[in-house]
């Protein structure tokens, strides 16, 4: 029996298997592509819907491969989730999988099937700031209540991230993030980039399908800005580590928002 929280569920027929697959891959509430999973050579069936994909293939088809043993018939075939990237955007936000797909057929008794959860391994990520004014930018825990103690992140995580300027020793300011990059290296201007905040103070990774990053509004204190980002890793990389890079900037406390001072998030509902 598998367990009832797998993702991926087998039926095992007479000549045929059946492999069920639940968008929700890593129940994070994101949904995989149906275009992005393959069992073995092939492609999903017309049997999927909006939550899962269904695979329904003969046990000799699609590159499965049948062993013996001295009780059982084995076929065996891989199902391999491969995340691709929106048009132009270098990031994907979850790691590919690869579950392998058994159906035991013993000589006495009844057929049964087994499936492996996929897992993947966590990256890390470090963020750096320039120093001006005593700027600071920290990732801190989902309630805002302190530094984050791990700076390793599996995808489907956020990253809980509060930029701050320092005003003990002056005027009240009011604190905006111009831009914040994301590298494979500490130098900004490296590739491959991707751009999380641009245009003074728009957070562009909102605007993806898979993302829900966003500003948190109201501003706790005119100094502080918080925003969340979505996990993500590079596509194409076998690297681990990432760097964020932000541009802060302090302003007047009486500034009001105008196309250079601003923090907007991407609202989907407006598609504004």
């Amino acid at each position: 029996m598998l367990n009832p929280s797998s993702p991926v569920s087998v039926q095992c027929a007479e000549d045929s298997m059946v492999v069920t697959v639940q968008r929700d891959f890593y129940g994070n509430g994101r949904l995989v592509n149906p275009s992005d999973l393959l069992l073995g050579t092939c492609t999903a069936g017309s049997q999927s819907s909006g939550t899962t994909v269904v695979f329904q293939i003969a046990l000799q088809e699609c590159g499965s491969n049948l062993e013996m043993a001295s009780d059982l018939l084995i076929y065996k075939i891989n199902l391999s989730y491969a995340p691709t990237a929106s048009s132009n955007v270098p990031i994907i936000r979850s790691s590919p999988a690869v579950v392998p797909i058994w159906c035991y057929y013993p000589r006495f008794g009844n057929v049964s099937s087994n499936a492996i959860k996929p897992t993947w391994a966590p990256f890390s990520t470090t963020v750096s700031s320039e120093e001006r004014l005593s700027f600071s930018l920290t990732l801190m825990t989902e309630d805002w209540s302190a530094p984050r103690p791990s700076l390793v992140y599996q995808l489907g995580e956020i990253f809980y991230i509060e930029a701050l300027v320092d005003i003990e020793n002056h005027v009240p300011m009011m604190l905006f993030v111009d831009s914040c990059v994301a590298t494979l290296t500490p130098d900004e201007t490296s590739n491959p980039y991707y751009d999380i905040i641009t245009y003074n103070g728009c957070l562009m990774d909102g605007m993806l399908g898979d993302s829900s990053s966003a500003f948190v509004s109201p501003r706790p204190e005119a100094n502080k800005l918080r925003f969340t980002v979505d996990a993500f890793r590079f596509m194409n990389s076998d690297l681990s580590l990432i760097y964020i890079t932000c541009h802060l900037r302090a302003a007047d406390i009486s500034q009001t928002p105008d196309p250079m001072n601003k923090a907007c998030s991407y609202n989907k509902a407006t598609s504004r």
